[in-house]
């Protein structure tokens, strides 16, 4: 059956009369004639059945039917625009893969290593994009997922990759008001919002007194804790596999024990039917794995 679908060049005339409120400007933008713009918009009115534009004089105005039709056209237009230099950005000569993760496993783990898969696998681009949540990969456009394990992913090919353990770090100016591990009921905390109760579990499982668990600022992101505890602002209890380069050189210092139950674990996650067979996911999980299980378990 033939799609009933207006003309791209309708579409755009249109689009652009909507933004500008004007035919004559829309006719600037797009490099045509004012009557070419005014003929397009009629088309698209009859094509539809529905007036768009109330005309007055040389004046246009959008009605609500128009105004409504504009968000939509716009969304479509910049959506196809998109996928569009998707496509025209693919190297002729190599693949492309599409990958969706946590934002701050993305930009504090997996992006600073990604320079050794590249080194490897040179005509091969990773797309990298942000999903908190858990979501259905078969039909979303990506050809993996690397998230917490989770029932969302039942019936899907998972790997382990990580275990992710919580572990109290702040900047060692901050244990200058204090010393040992019963100075932290002292020293001012930060929270993830998504993990509200974690220093009360924490405290339950190491013994270490909090007078008031949940007492102190939150944020949405590991990475806004990790970056309030670099400016001193309180202990964050973060992953350890996050902060193992501020660890190192000292930004950050550690000296509580880390939180044992408090954790979870990362996972690749592949949709069916892909096999880890298939060319450049197959290079891309097996490098990832390999990274992964160099790691000290303890990540």
């Amino acid at each position: 059956m033939r799609r009933k679908i207006p003309s791209n060049s309708a579409l755009m005339a249109f689009e652009a009369s909507a933004r500008h409120g004007s035919f004559a400007r829309a006719a600037d933008e797009l490099a045509l004639t004012e009557g070419a713009i005014s003929r397009q918009i009629g088309r698209l009115e009859a094509f539809l059945g529905v007036t768009l534009f109330e005309r007055v004089g040389n004046r246009v105005r959008l009605l609500p039917s128009g105004e409504r039709y504009a968000v939509q056209v716009r969304e479509s237009l910049d959506r196809l625009e998109r996928d569009s230099q998707y496509l025209m950005g693919q190297p002729s000569d190599g693949a492309s893969i599409d990958i969706a993760t946590i934002p701050t496993f993305a930009t504090r783990w997996l992006i600073p290593r990604l320079g050794r898969f590249q080194e490897r696998h040179p005509n091969i681009i990773v797309h990298i994009a942000e999903r908190m949540e858990p979501f259905v990969l078969a039909g979303s456009g990506f050809d993996a997922a690397i998230h917490f394990e989770h029932p969302a992913w039942t019936g899907m090919r998972t790997h382990r990759l990580l275990h992710e353990t919580l572990v109290p770090v702040c900047h060692p100016a901050l244990l200058d008001k204090a010393a040992g591990a019963a100075s932290l009921d002292h020293l001012p905390r930060l929270h993830r919002r998504q993990n509200p109760d974690a220093w009360q579990r924490y405290a339950q499982e190491t013994g270490i007194t909090l007078t008031n668990p949940a007492i102190g600022p939150y944020y949405d992101l590991h990475i806004m804790l990790i970056e309030a505890a670099l400016a001193g602002l309180g202990v964050a209890l973060v992953p350890r596999l996050y902060v193992e380069t501020e660890l190192a050189e000292g930004r950050l210092v550690a000296p509580w024990p880390a939180g044992q139950s408090i954790s979870k674990t990362f996972s690749l996650i592949l949709p069916e039917p892909i096999q880890l067979s298939d060319g450049p996911i197959q290079a891309f999980a097996d490098w990832l794995l390999s990274e992964a299980h160099t790691l000290p378990r303890n990540s």
